[in-house]
């Protein structure tokens, strides 16, 4: 990759995009790209709202072109970006953690008032019902699930299948992905994973993750 290449980091529920520091970090240096954090509040503002905010925020780039890692209801937030907003400039995209079809563990959560309010607007817009979501854009998608079930996640929807212990591995399954790995990590211990940034940085280059 060149400088002429950006890559946009988009954060989850309840995270303002420091969490994803190390991970941005790993990323620049082995793409040698200009790596930018976009921070939105998925609490007070729904999707519609978001998604508006993240076409300025690339807008004011002006990137030849750029690519985008979303870790858990930021893969959401990209999705739902591509499909109001068209015309991108060219680039690749990787979901990390991300929920795809629906969260069990948010269902479970809504069941309280307090939890409910919580996770705000654009969580009840895309969590709580499940989605017959499709991966039908112009550009390559790879997504890396967890399998070490570590989080709450794990007691409000208790998984009896492998998952990062806040989403299921078959929760971050989207049709027309290009490709899907399963790596042992926790769902906020995949932002600090060595393993995890190679294999993003490798999809983001070559548009497949290894074998190994």
């Amino acid at each position: 990759m060149s400088a002429q290449e950006h890559l946009i980091y988009v954060h989850g529920l309840w995270m303002s995009g420091g969490e994803g520091l190390l991970l941005r970090h790993r990323l620049a240096r082995e793409l040698g790209a200009t790596v930018h954090a976009f921070t939105y509040s998925a609490v007070t503002h729904g999707m519609e709202e978001i998604t508006e905010q993240l076409r300025q925020f690339v807008a004011a780039i002006e990137p030849p072109r750029v690519h985008f890692v979303g870790h858990s209801l930021g893969g959401l937030v990209i999705y739902r970006f591509f499909e109001r907003f068209g015309g991108q400039p060219p680039g690749r995209v990787v979901f990390l953690g991300s929920p795809c079809v629906a969260s069990r563990a948010a269902v479970e959560a809504s069941h309280s008032r307090f939890m409910s309010a919580l996770m705000g607007r654009s969580v009840a817009e895309e969590l709580l019902t499940p989605r017959q979501r499709q991966w039908r854009f112009d550009r390559p998608l790879g997504i890396i699930a967890g399998s070490y079930s570590f989080g709450v996640g794990q007691f409000l929807a208790g998984f009896e299948e492998d998952s990062d212990g806040t989403v299921a591995v078959s929760e971050t399954r989207l049709p027309g992905a290009s490709d899907h790995i399963v790596v042992p990590v926790s769902h906020m211990g995949m932002l600090v994973s060595a393993r995890v940034a190679r294999e993003t940085a490798r999809f983001l280059r070559q548009g497949h993750f290894s074998l190994a």
